[in-house]
């Protein structure tokens, strides 16, 4: 089974290739890797052409999520991997992703990997494995990180990481991809997830034994250089509920996973804060 792994990135050549040569040394499968290339970056792109792989560019940031959308275009596999460029994909990450896919009877699902970082995760949800590899790659202890990542306690995460995931190319579609006003990203991720549960789709589940190694969100963070969106703004007006809500109550992110998710059950401090989001979604919409 291959993956059409979709990478954005803006101005962050070394840790693009960094990932990429991740992905290539690290990988069970010979997967379809494409960049999309936000604004002019000749470096990149000539690395890019030289070594064969496929991109997309625009002369603008454009943002992630436009980023991504114009790259999809080009994928040729069945699956959609979606990754940041400043991640380090660990050995057999893609053989566990592979094994949860042959489990499923459809192609209803939401997969991702486990994230390992060197940034504390916070106190109320624990969505990824704490481990200081380096903050740069300049720090990054390869050798080390090989030798003891399988050895971290972790366990299979509900309402998944956001990235990097997979999902069925024909789900992708018929969601349509990211949403572009979200562009240049923040707000992006729940805001998909929202959309497969609108259409259905109840297993959001992080795989522990598929685990990468993130530096940090380096391109999303130079995307603060753009016009930013308010993404929960966006979600909040769209979606009548905030991310935080959506994530607590219906993605019930950083649980562990033991089933399929179901509707959310209502107690006293759910429904507080649905009146809450109410409150704010009409505040927004009269202001």
């Amino acid at each position: 089974m291959n993956f059409s792994i979709i990478i954005p990135t803006y101005s962050n050549f070394e840790y693009l290739k960094f990932c990429i040569n991740s992905i290539i040394k690290n990988s069970k499968f010979s997967h379809e890797i494409i960049v999309h290339i936000n604004g002019h970056d000749e470096t990149t792109e000539n690395y890019l052409k030289s070594n064969n792989f496929i991109y997309t560019q625009s002369d603008q940031n454009i943002g992630l999520c436009s980023g991504v959308n114009k790259a999809v275009k080009k994928s040729t596999t069945e699956y959609v991997v979606y990754a940041h460029d400043d991640m380090y994909f660990l050995p057999d990450w893609d053989t566990h992703l592979i094994k949860e896919i042959e489990l499923m009877s459809d192609n209803l699902f939401f997969l991702s990997s486990i994230q390992l970082s060197h940034y504390q995760a916070g106190k109320d949800v624990i969505n990824h494995i704490y481990y200081n590899g380096g903050k740069t790659i300049d720090e990054f202890n390869e050798h080390k990180i090989l030798d003891e990542f399988k050895k971290l306690e972790f366990y299979d995460l509900q309402g998944s990481h956001w990235a990097p995931h997979v999902m069925h190319k024909s789900i992708w579609n018929r969601v349509g991809g990211f949403s572009e006003e979200y562009d240049p990203g923040f707000g992006s991720d729940p805001d998909l997830n929202m959309k497969l549960w609108k259409i259905g789709v109840r297993i959001f589940k992080g795989v522990n034994k598929s685990r990468v190694y993130h530096f940090g969100s380096l391109t999303t963070r130079k995307n603060l250089n753009i016009q930013r969106n308010n993404g929960r703004k966006t979600f909040l007006l769209k979606w009548k509920i905030s991310i935080d809500y959506f994530v607590k109550y219906y993605l019930r992110r950083g649980e562990k996973y033991n089933n399929k998710l179901t509707s959310p059950k209502f107690s006293l401090f759910s429904l507080i804060e649905l009146v809450i989001c109410k409150f704010k979604y009409f505040y927004l919409r009269i202001f």
